[in-house]
């Protein structure tokens, strides 16, 4: 049940994440992507490939500097996905699966790929997600059925921000902060690692990423900082989408 509401929030089919046809949005990551041929090639084998970016490095400055989003981006989801091709590459039958059905079903894989699958399929399915609800400038709150909601769960939005920061600030090590969805109710989880909240039955609406290549080259060991000044770039659009879609499907 999960999975098809996630699938369907996307606005994708059973491929899902797995797969993406563009080159991404940068011009000066060209170098560090594939041609479109080779695009192609992983298509056509069932591949996972790196989703493009759909604004430039330094757009969310001074929040997120433009280095910092280039090796989180080309460098670290790109290493998540070429690990989780490797893991896949074993198992033929596997291949075409949506990373969402690989992590929701992992006890079920074979043994020797659980862990890859668990740290490399998370690692794609939160970054994927990480990448879409930025934006340069974003709102600075959401509207609709997802603010009503904050509020009713939380007391209030600004209550619910210093939740999810005091969340943030207090998960030891890397990880997730998350607001998910379970049952038609909000709450505030961490995840360690790229555990998804797909593994616990949780639906993701929003997500920070608290590993340290997130942000440390701006905030050093400041991660609260990091915290408060990320909500600048969220995309409450696109938030917003996911919530209603999650609770329409």
């Amino acid at each position: 049940m999960y999975r098809r509401k996630f699938l369907q929030t996307l606005g994708m089919g059973a491929a899902g994440l797995s797969v993406g046809s563009s080159i991404p949005f940068n011009k000066s990551a060209a170098a560090d992507t594939p041609a479109k041929e080779d695009l192609q090639a992983k298509l056509e084998k069932g591949e996972f490939t790196l989703p493009p970016l759909t604004y430039a490095y330094k757009a969310l400055e001074p929040h997120i500097d433009a280095r910092t989003m280039r090796l989180h981006h080309d460098k670290h989801h790109a290493g998540y996905i070429k690990n989780l091709n490797a893991a896949v590459a074993k198992y033929p039958n596997l291949q075409g699966k949506s990373v969402e059905y690989l992590v929701e079903n992992l006890r079920k894989l074979p043994a020797d790929i659980q862990k890859a699958v668990k740290n490399n399929g998370g690692g794609h399915i939160n970054h994927t997600m990480y990448w879409k609800i930025m934006e340069p400038n974003g709102e600075k709150k959401p509207t609709g059925k997802l603010a009503a909601a904050i509020d009713s769960s939380f007391g209030s939005f600004d209550k619910f921000k210093t939740q999810f920061e005091a969340a943030g600030t207090k998960h030891f090590g890397s990880g997730w902060v998350w607001l998910a969805l379970k049952n038609s109710k909000l709450q505030i989880v961490t995840t360690p690692n790229q555990d998804s909240p797909l593994m616990s039955g949780m639906l993701p609406v929003l997500g920070n990423d608290l590993w340290e290549h997130a942000y440390y080259l701006t905030y050093q060991n400041k991660r609260p900082d990091y915290l408060k000044a990320w909500w600048n770039v969220v995309n409450w659009t696109e938030v917003s989408k996911r919530y209603d879609k999650f609770l329409t499907t």
